[in-house]
């Protein structure tokens, strides 16, 4: 068994294979208002949430605040084999993706600063025990929590900048495959944490009239590092022939680093009414950073009594191993609107289109990426003059996506599985607002 095959299932260490409105396993989730206008808000200041979408605007938002969102995301993924058969079913998993944003500065100052909490990575998969790519992957439980300190500063009453250190606070990843053994069929996990990791989120934001602004927004890349990860087995062979099946599972920890690429935005808002807000996005992913996936094994649990040698291609102590990805950069591109009904009640409508990161011959289990259309829509409603709920629903599809056995060989990515994927993703989401 090599690693190869087995580390398929890492593509994605800190990632969502049914991100939300994102290529590859990157989530666009920051704020209910603008999930409800198809995740736009590089080039608009609705609220505290600029301080994801766009620090630079934050210290032209008019009140001070704090909001926190969650989402409950649900994807139906299915799959079927380039051989026929039949359709692959995943176990239906909900996630919760939250945000939470809090935002102070002087009533007439020129700056503001705050302090943003957000879950930008983060899935649950469960595959059907019989499918055909369970010696590549059975399951998927990934997490993550961002802490974004935030500073944003009027140049101008027309012109602001802004930055925020993004940290990685919080990450873990469990993965878990079948085995193929010649005893029968075994079974791994995989589970870690990630390191504390630091990077920064900065953006320009300029409003030349109460009808018009413009946004430019930079995300800087992070790399997501696992050190000393555990490497548990169960149904491995026992008796006689333990010796020889054995000595291929020895690793007890593992380390891997994943990198989370960076992001430049640009976003332009027209408001032609009083009433009525439009917001219109373009993001570039530079997804070609992510050009393999490494690992390293270490450890003996005492199979067969020695570790095996590096670079040996065994789950063994002090094995390496490269898997490609060869991603591609990818655009995004976002619509919205906002309308007014009255003082207390704001609608939302929205979509956007983003082109897949993942090349034909590399689509996995862990990332069935494809081509995505989402449709949005939401509303908030004004409690009191300082309170208020919003509410936010989007619908994902990914266009169908056939990878062929040629495709497979023709990248050298075998480890993979042939077939065709389908996901759609629903995702409904509740906040609540208090501004002073």
């Amino acid at each position: 068994m090599t690693v190869k095959i087995l580390l398929l299932a890492g593509g994605t260490l800190l990632g969502s294979a049914t991100a939300a409105s994102a290529s590859g396993f990157q989530v666009n989730l920051g704020g209910q208002k603008n999930i409800g206008m198809g995740g736009v808000g590089v080039g608009l200041s609705l609220d505290q949430a600029a301080m994801y979408y766009n620090p630079g605007a934050l210290a032209l938002v008019r009140d001070n605040g704090v909001q926190v969102g969650v989402n409950g995301a649900l994807a139906r993924v299915s799959y079927r084999s380039g051989d026929g058969g039949p359709q692959r079913n995943l176990q239906n998993s909900v996630v919760t993706p939250f945000n939470f944003y809090a935002g102070f500065g002087p009533k007439d100052g020129k700056y503001k600063f705050g302090v943003a909490v957000y879950t930008p990575y983060g899935n649950k998969l469960t595959y059907d025990p019989a499918w055909e790519g369970r010696y590549a992957l059975t399951s998927i439980d990934l997490q993550s929590i961002y802490v974004q300190p935030t500073f944003s500063y009027a140049l101008t009453p027309q012109l602001s900048v802004g930055a925020g250190l993004t940290i990685l606070a919080y990450g873990s990843v469990n993965l878990q495959k079948d085995l193929p053994l010649p005893t029968g069929t075994g079974h791994i996990e995989l589970d870690g944490k990630a390191k504390t990791q630091f990077g920064v989120n900065a953006g320009i934001f300029f409003k030349p009239s109460d009808k018009l602004s413009f946004g430019l927004s930079y995300r800087s890349k992070m790399d997501a590092k696992v050190e000393n990860g555990s490497v548990t087995y169960s149904g491995l062979a026992t008796g006689a022939s333990a010796a020889a099946v054995n000595r291929s599972f020895t690793a007890t920890n593992f380390g891997a680093t994943l990198p989370l690429p960076a992001v430049a935005a640009a976003g332009i808002g027209i408001m032609p009414t009083d009433k009525l807000t439009i917001g219109l996005d373009a993001a570039l992913t530079f997804w070609s950073d992510y050009r393999t996936l490494d690992f390293n094994f270490s450890g003996n649990n005492g199979n067969a009594g020695a570790a095996t040698d590096a670079n040996s291609g065994l789950v063994g102590g002090n094995s390496v191993s490269s898997s490609k990805r060869y991603y591609q950069d990818a655009l995004a591109f976002r619509l919205g609107a906002q309308y007014k009904a009255s003082d207390k009640l704001y609608l939302r409508l929205g979509t956007s289109y983003d082109f897949t990161a993942v090349k034909d011959g590399y689509v996995g289990p862990e990332t069935p990426d494809s081509d995505r259309l989402t449709g949005s829509a939401g509303l908030s409603y004004h409690v009191t003059d300082n309170f208020g709920v919003d509410a936010s629903f989007l619908f994902e599809k990914l266009l169908q996506r056939t990878q062929t056995q040629q495709d497979l060989i023709s990248a050298g990515t075998t480890d993979r599985v042939a077939g065709t994927f389908r996901t759609d993703a629903y995702v409904p989401g509740l906040g609540l607002h208090y501004k002073f």
